[in-house]
């Protein structure tokens, strides 16, 4: 008897030590292409070196895109907004939240034409916005706050290049997107009207987070936590040198030097362990009462209201959408 609990819990022992703990022979990264700390990490190879793997860049377009990567199982870990990401989690995507990587202030934006000179401007004129992403978000939260009747927009769904292509024609006044097709439209003969950190005052916390596969996260926790703490460490270089930070984003994405150091300076970067608190993905205990619970809780709620969701799919908690352990490993192991 003895004998046979030893060999099992031996044999359990090694499942545990090659299912759990294993290194990932590839790990898939998805990111939108876009200026991101992240993409020092691409360009130095260094979060290969920290994952002990190698990993598999896959860039997307908007948010929607990567939810469709997940739903087919053909990425690991991605970096996209808020508001896809609630859409995902509602709709049971088995992924979750494991850190933000960055709250949007000015790098996205409202970008019009001469007469649009505030956001009461847009009434009348033909508004275009990236399907299912923080933008159309806070496009569709700037309506609701500014009390604007919504009826008197037309609001034109449109992929950030096909935004570009249809200010060029003619076919828009106004889009709200990021960089670098805000700048696109700005050289175009564009302003800025409005920023997403505007609504930060009416209680809106729209954000960039790292999302997950569930899977994949139970298999490779370790995987999980040196890519948060790799995270950390290029927003630690971006704020100590964010020129060169800048110039290697830039090269490293083929936007121009402005594009980079406009749109990583355009976000706010919470700490691992500012993260790892009831203001932020919270310690573990009461995930619904924390900072992106509520957020999560107010994104779908919106969502909802403007037909992007249904109610009845919305989960009464945030337990299984948010796992705070692995930022707060990170943390707490960060150099």
């Amino acid at each position: 008897m003895k004998k046979g609990l030893c060999l099992l819990l031996a044999a359990g022992s090694l499942w545990a030590s090659t299912s759990i703990a294993a290194t990932p022979t590839e790990v898939r990264v998805a990111y939108s292409g876009g200026s991101q700390v992240l993409m020092l990490a691409k360009a130095d190879g260094s979060l290969d070196k920290a994952l002990h793997s190698p990993v598999k860049w896959v860039q997307f377009a908007s948010g929607a895109d990567a939810l469709n990567y997940f739903a087919s199982n053909a990425i690991d870990i991605a970096n996209f907004g808020s508001s896809p990401a609630t859409a995902g989690i509602v709709r049971k995507l088995p992924v979750e939240i494991i850190g933000v990587s960055g709250v949007i202030a000015s790098y996205e934006r409202l970008i019009g034409k001469d007469g649009i000179n505030t956001i009461r401007d847009i009434e009348g004129k033909r508004v275009a916005y990236p399907p299912n992403s923080t933008a159309q978000y806070a496009l569709e939260a700037a309506i609701s706050v500014n009390k604007l009747d919504r009826s008197k927009i037309t609001l034109l769904p449109l992929r950030p290049a096909e935004m570009v292509a249809a200010w060029k024609r003619g076919d828009i006044d106004a889009g709200y997107v990021w960089a670098p097709f805000a700048q696109e439209l700005e050289a175009s003969g564009g302003h800025q009207v409005f920023a997403t950190k505007d609504l930060q005052k009416a209680g809106y916390l729209i954000y960039n987070n790292y999302v997950v596969r569930k899977a994949f996260a139970e298999q490779y926790p370790d995987a999980v936590t040196a890519f948060l703490r790799v995270h950390q460490q290029k927003v630690d270089e971006f704020k100590k040198d964010p020129e060169r930070a800048a110039a290697i984003v830039a090269k490293e994405v083929g936007a121009p030097v402005t594009t980079a150091a406009n749109t990583l300076g355009g976000l706010e970067y919470p700490s691992l362990s500012e993260q790892g608190t009831a203001a932020w993905l919270g310690n573990g205990t009461h995930t619904s009462d924390s900072g992106i619970g509520k957020a999560l809780s107010k994104t779908s709620d919106f969502l909802a209201g403007i037909g992007e969701l249904r109610k009845r799919d919305i989960p009464a908690n945030w337990d299984a959408a948010i796992d705070s352990r692995y930022i707060r490993d990170a943390a707490a192991t960060a150099q």
